[in-house]
């Protein structure tokens, strides 16, 4: 008996997450910035590394692979996660700091090399942002020199040294979260008016 033929309907696409995976990271990665460059208070940043950054940019993530964008799923669910690790290891640190559960060089040290593993994935996410385009790119490209320097402020702050490389990474991550609200705003603003008010840029690869 012959099978009967089936037809596929497509499901109405999601709109677009970019644009709020995008703000969620940019807002996050501005607070904690501003206290790595020392003029916004500590720890305001971790709800919305839990909320905005984390839970708001994972879902982003989420109805990405919905909108079949492989490149946009990985990022956004990855650096939701990433907002909401970071957020959850302040609080256990901060928690167990009275009961010797942190020793301050391993806190730093610690820090140090979670940046390193997301500078790792960072750098195949920034090649893969060149087909993209530009305004993505640049995201990846401040965010990759952030985590690194960031990165070499940690393990310079777990031998004694002083705040210097920290705060140079601080206004590095300002930088990074500046070119993220850009491209979340494009993202909006384009999306309502129709047309292009704010460009991105072509892909600086296209073949």
């Amino acid at each position: 008996m012959a099978a009967a033929n089936v037809q596929v309907v497509e499901a109405t696409p999601a709109a677009d997450p970019a644009p709020l995976g995008l703000a969620g990271f940019a807002l996050t990665t501005f607070l904690l910035s501003g206290h790595n460059a020392s003029f916004i208070p500590d720890l305001i940043w971790v709800g919305p590394a839990l909320f905005y950054g984390g839970t708001a940019q994972l879902l982003a993530g989420m109805w990405e692979f919905r909108n079949r964008n492989v490149f946009g799923a990985t990022a956004f669910s990855t650096y939701g996660a990433f907002w909401m690790s970071l957020g959850i290891f302040v609080v256990l640190a901060e928690t167990t700091k009275f009961v010797g559960g942190f020793a301050g060089g391993d806190l730093t040290s610690s820090l140090a090399w979670f940046l390193v593993a997301f500078a790792i994935f960072n750098l195949y996410m920034l090649i893969g942002s060149m087909r993209v385009n530009k305004a993505v790119f640049l995201v990846f490209l401040t965010l990759q020199v952030t985590e690194i320097v960031l990165a070499i402020a940690y393990f310079n702050l777990s031998h004694g040294g002083t705040q210097w490389w920290l705060h140079f990474g601080g206004w590095l991550g300002i930088l990074t979260a500046a070119v993220a609200w850009y491209a979340s705003a494009a993202g909006v603003i384009n999306g309502v008016a129709g047309k292009v008010v704010f460009p991105v840029g072509k892909p600086i690869i296209t073949s």
